[in-house]
């Protein structure tokens, strides 16, 4: 399994294997219908068929849930659309409850989750289609199959990555050709329905398309650029103890932007003004002080190894330089009232 930005340690960061919803559906609590490859459940889709598809389908949960999708990204652009029913859903900072009608765009790089953290009663359909792409600037590869025309291609793909709203009111149009997805994909045997599939997918996404231009969506360019993917990685070192505490090296770091360390160091450069070191050993000076007056009961040499130091010695010598005083002070200081 390809992860789907950079290279997951944590558990909140792992591309989505559905385990919840799988064990859900042994249990008997919630129907799954799907055609799907890889780690996705469901009817396994032939190697030639639809290339691209990681799954197509939906679940019918016919009452509240005990379960739910926890932060994870995808292999792929995801929609999503709620036929019926009601379900809690975040995507990054923004967080919501879907009605009927909503429909969810979920890029590679957009950590979301569905559920807080159970899901409610409701008819749930999905898409999640692989476009070559885990990072904001990496150029989308549409699959053959989508037969857009260029101009109509590089508009859904500008409205896509260059906009990063992730709830929209479907049209009525959306919800039919979900329907009729939903009908195929239930009622395949064997790849019978391949062909319908191709075709009604095709018209979803043309649907898409119309539904970006109805509402006038606003492109911001910065968000398809190399600069965007370099912000995302910092955002998720400063979010994730686990990758903070990481051995990282300025060739590891860009690696995992997919960039050559000279374009890494630059755009890191215009987003913290500090070499990508010297940013990180300051995100883990901060994810230290943080730690070192929450968690008292810790000793200074694990919160030294916790957030990344090898080196006590170094990490005091860095802190001192910080906040001014060594580690124990510092957490002295904050108990004072």
């Amino acid at each position: 399994m390809t992860p789907p930005i950079y290279q997951e340690r944590g558990k909140t960061c792992q591309a989505n294997n559905c385990a919840p919803l799988v064990e859900a559906v042994a249990r008997g609590s919630v129907n799954l219908t799907a055609l799907a490859r890889g780690q996705y459940p469901g009817k396994k889709l032939d190697r030639t068929a639809l290339p691209g598809v990681k799954t197509v389908g939906f679940w019918d949960a016919q009452c509240s849930q005990d379960w739910g999708l926890d932060w994870h990204y995808n292999e792929g652009i995801e929609l999503t659309f709620l036929e019926r029913g009601g379900v809690a859903y975040a995507v990054d900072s923004h967080h919501c409850h879907l009605r009927p009608d909503d429909l969810t765009v979920a890029r590679p790089w957009q950590r979301h989750r569905v559920g807080d953290p159970s899901i409610g009663a409701g008819r749930l359909h999905w898409l999640i289609l692989d476009v070559g792409v885990r990072r904001p600037h990496q150029p989308w590869r549409w699959p053959s199959w989508l037969v857009l025309t260029k101009k109509d291609m590089r508009e859904l793909t500008d409205g896509l990555r260059q906009n990063e709203r992730p709830v929209w009111r479907a049209t009525p149009e959306i919800r039919h050709c979900f329907q009729r997805v939903a009908a195929a994909v239930e009622t395949d045997r064997d790849g019978c329905n391949v062909s319908r599939l191709t075709a009604l997918l095709n018209e979803l996404f043309v649907l898409v398309l119309e539904m970006f231009r109805q509402q006038q969506i606003r492109l911001d360019e910065s968000l398809a650029s190399t600069q965007r993917t370099v912000e995302l990685f910092w955002a998720d070192l400063r979010g994730n103890l686990d990758h903070l505490a990481a051995e990282w090296t300025v060739e590891s770091m860009a690696r995992q932007c997919g960039l050559g360390a000279t374009h890494f160091i630059h755009h890191s450069k215009q987003l913290t003004n500090a070499t990508p070191i010297q940013h990180l050993n300051q995100c883990r000076l901060q994810a230290a002080a943080r730690m070192l007056r929450a968690e008292p009961q810790r000793s200074v040499i694990d919160v030294t190894m916790a957030c990344g130091f090898t080196s006590s010695q170094y990490f005091a010598t860095l802190f001192r330089r910080q906040f001014g005083r060594t580690p124990r002070d510092y957490r002295l200081a904050g108990r004072k009232p």
